[in-house]
């Protein structure tokens, strides 16, 4: 008999599982796919470990769970500098004075925001939509450049039709400032995530290709307690209904060049390319292997994003009104639950940040153990 049978291996399963293991309890994770990590899974091809899932650059102002993480995994000085490519122009993401030159020939912050003052005014009261809250925020060229054709081409849907509050706030730097993320904290881990988890996870007994939801109750009665990071709706066999995502597929290459695109992640926003980006994984990791060699080849992905349907890979919630309605049914049901514990992206239904994923679970390690 276990003390906590863990469902999932990815940060929030890893991280429970090492923490009960460290306070003396018995464990055991399962996980139905071929390998640990869940989303943050990095497999390496040709020398460069590939995010198989997306990009995953970890960041955070929360210097308990960077000092946390530290213990696993030594982290890389990587920084988010994304591209965006409308039609063939290139710009700075995030919006600052790189992207404001290079949309308007601006050289000056006064200038930059004298144009962007201007183009806001188009918008007046409140804004009913997604489309109009973008241009209250950045104006009407940056909105038709940068965000609608990504927004449309990620949501599937138009951004008329889409609520406001998903863009509740654009940030615009006037500093010449590419750094994506503006937290204290940012980097890869060196080696890969895998490399973390399997540190995370040493010497705790892991079952992989197990779906637990396929065997519920014997698994149930194999141990004292359940850590269920899978999706809640799934684990009630969806009693309501099934609960929206957006999933995102990825088409991978290898290519027999050294640098396709001279950066991690370039964004196309306009509606007609089919993908949302291309990662390049290499320049993660400043395109050398574990050995620091420089490394000849090159991989790419290729995202598209969809609509979720049943048996695909669940990826962003869709935190809207119906949905998060729909959450609070199954919610009811977990709170009602003693011996079963809900946990992470898919078992919270909620968009986290793989920082705060940690923080959640750390969290819970103290309520709990």
């Amino acid at each position: 008999m276990y003390d906590y049978l863990i469902v999932g291996s990815g940060l929030y399963g890893s991280i429970f599982a090492r923490e009960a293991t460290n306070r003396g309890y018995k464990v055991l994770v399962l996980d139905k796919r071929n390998h640990i990590g869940g989303n943050v899974f990095t497999e390496q091809i040709e020398g460069i470990h590939c995010h198989k899932y997306g990009a995953h650059i970890f960041h955070t102002n929360n210097s308990k769970v960077w000092n946390y993480l530290q213990q696993f995994a030594s982290f890389n000085r990587f920084t988010n500098s994304p591209i965006a490519n409308y039609k063939g122009e290139l710009y700075s993401l995030p919006f600052n004075m790189y992207t404001f030159n290079q949309m308007w020939g601006t050289i000056t912050p006064e200038q930059a925001l004298q144009k962007i003052e201007e183009q806001r005014k188009e918008i007046t009261g409140t804004p009913k939509n997604l489309e109009e809250q973008a241009i209250s925020l950045v104006g009407r060229d940056i909105y038709e450049k940068l965000i609608k054709g990504y927004t449309e081409k990620q949501w599937g849907r138009e951004c008329r039709e889409l609520p406001s509050f998903i863009i509740k706030r654009l940030p615009v730097r006037l500093t010449f400032d590419n750094n994506y993320f503006d937290a204290l904290y940012q980097g890869i881990p060196i080696g890969g995530y895998t490399k973390m988890i399997e540190n995370i996870l040493d010497g705790i007994e892991v079952k992989l290709e197990e779906d637990y939801l396929l065997r519920k109750d014997y698994w149930n009665s194999q141990a004292k307690k359940i850590i269920y990071t899978g999706p809640i709706d799934a684990f009630y066999d969806y009693r309501y209904g099934a609960l929206e995502y957006r999933s995102v597929t990825f088409e991978t290459e290898i290519l027999n060049c050294p640098n396709y695109q001279g950066n991690a992640a370039v964004n196309y926003t306009d509606r007609e390319t089919p993908w949302t980006r291309i990662i390049e994984h290499k320049w993660f990791e400043f395109g050398k292997d574990n050995l620091g060699n420089e490394l000849s080849k090159t991989i790419i992905s290729k995202e598209y994003s969809s609509e979720w349907k049943l048996g695909d890979e669940p990826y962003y919630p869709v935190n809207d009104e119906k949905n998060s309605l729909l959450y609070q049914k199954y919610k009811t049901l977990a709170d009602e639950e003693g011996t079963i514990i809900f946990g992470g992206r898919l078992g919270e239904y909620k968009y986290y940040d793989m920082d705060a994923t940690v923080a959640s679970v750390l969290n819970k390690c103290d309520e709990e153990l």
